[in-house]
């Protein structure tokens, strides 16, 4: 395993799920106080440290005794907005007992979607920092919908790694890091020290299994690492229930580290990239697939399909003929003027839509190529 990307950080994001924060249905006071000494070794270091933190759902269905296995929206947002307090009050007890200034952040799907409220969302987190603070992040469950909602935090800690410009993005699993197979069923897994290449292979050795408390996965968290990595931030998935987890990991370096490969580059094409959801997809053909890796906008008459129901400004994705996506843009045209215009020179859009419009569907300022 190559050199730990954690003491030349100057910015982290640290993860911890449910399984780590809850036991027995209460806040693991044991394993917190030790997470905390981690924290401070880390700012030793002079590096910022701002942490994303499951468990509100959990607390929450136990402090109002409900006792269903599966519960309706309405009643997993009341869990949230009872267990956030709790979780709160609980860093905050411990933060005080070491100086520490704790500060909750609990942010929406289109808080960092939406370009503009996630530069918003980006100023004040890095206030924060600047003021010596750690800001708490979790997803506001207690106003999201299923259809409007990260899913589980390990995606929602990704993007806030983007949005703030971390250097490292920090997992804490309950499993030393990506195996070859789950290694909970198969135990000749074996674990990968590192990843530089987050490809189809990498989500195949990925199990979708997850605990009591909690909503994702190794699949989630490839995921994040996925999204970490286009933004220029690396990833590192490490055993969390242990005592002092990340000196352990820095001591031993048992876990899987994944090497991001972009450096340097817009920020907006890096929030672009990053983005979770897109509206719709864009099919073109071989051509403008050749055109667009060397730069240019993505035309009308490169276009052969198009699918979803999307809106000038919508975030969509760019596919090839074979289904393949190769990067995502931000569309000029709606959906239903595009299927007016799809295969058609530029010079006739103002014949078949009635207007002047832009000759270009996608420009290249504003189109992102994967990997």
């Amino acid at each position: 395993m190559k050199k730990s990307l954690i003491n030349n950080s100057k910015r982290i994001v640290l993860k911890i799920g449910s399984s780590l924060l809850i036991k027995k249905n209460e806040f693991n006071h044991e394993w917190f106080k030790s997470f905390i000494e981690d924290i401070l070794f880390i700012r030793k270091k002079k590096i910022e440290v701002l942490i994303v933190a499951s468990g509100a759902v959990s607390l929450g269905c136990h402090y109002l005794d409900l006792k269903k296995k599966k519960l309706r929206i309405f009643e997993k947002q009341a869990c949230a907005a009872c267990g956030q307090v709790i979780l709160m009050n609980n860093f905050k007890k411990a933060f005080q007992k070491n100086k520490l200034i704790p500060a909750q952040i609990l942010l929406t799907y289109s808080d960092t979607e939406d370009r503009r409220k996630s530069l918003n969302s980006r100023e004040t987190i890095l206030e924060l920092l600047r003021c010596g603070a750690i800001p708490i992040v979790n997803e506001n469950d207690s106003v999201a919908t299923d259809e409007l909602k990260f899913g589980d935090n390990d995606r929602l800690a990704a993007r806030v790694a983007q949005i703030i410009g971390a250097d490292n993005l920090i997992l804490l699993s309950d499993v030393d890091g990506l195996f070859t197979d789950n290694p909970k069923k198969n135990n000749k897994a074996q674990l990968i020290p590192e990843v530089t290449d987050i490809n189809d292979r990498i989500f195949k050795m990925a199990s979708g299994d997850t605990n009591i408390y909690g909503t994702g996965g190794m699949y989630t968290k490839l995921e994040a690492a996925e999204i970490a990595s286009k933004s220029g931030c690396n990833t590192i998935i490490c055993k969390g229930n242990q005592k002092n987890p990340i000196q352990i990991f820095l001591k031993h370096k048992i876990g899987t580290q994944f090497f991001s490969k972009e450096k340097g580059g817009s920020s907006f094409k890096k929030w672009l990239a990053g983005t979770i959801k897109v509206m719709g997809d864009l099919v073109i053909d071989e051509g403008a697939v050749r055109a667009v890796i060397k730069g240019a906008s993505i035309l009308p008459s490169g276009i052969q399909k198009i699918s979803g129901k999307f809106f000038k400004g919508d975030i969509i994705s760019i596919k090839d003929l074979e289904g393949k996506e190769i990067g995502k843009g931000v569309t000029y045209y709606h959906s239903d003027e595009l299927k007016i215009i799809k295969g058609k020179k530029t010079s006739e859009i103002k014949i078949l839509l009635g207007y002047d419009g832009r000759d270009e569907i996608v420009h290249r300022d504003y189109l992102t190529l994967n990997e």
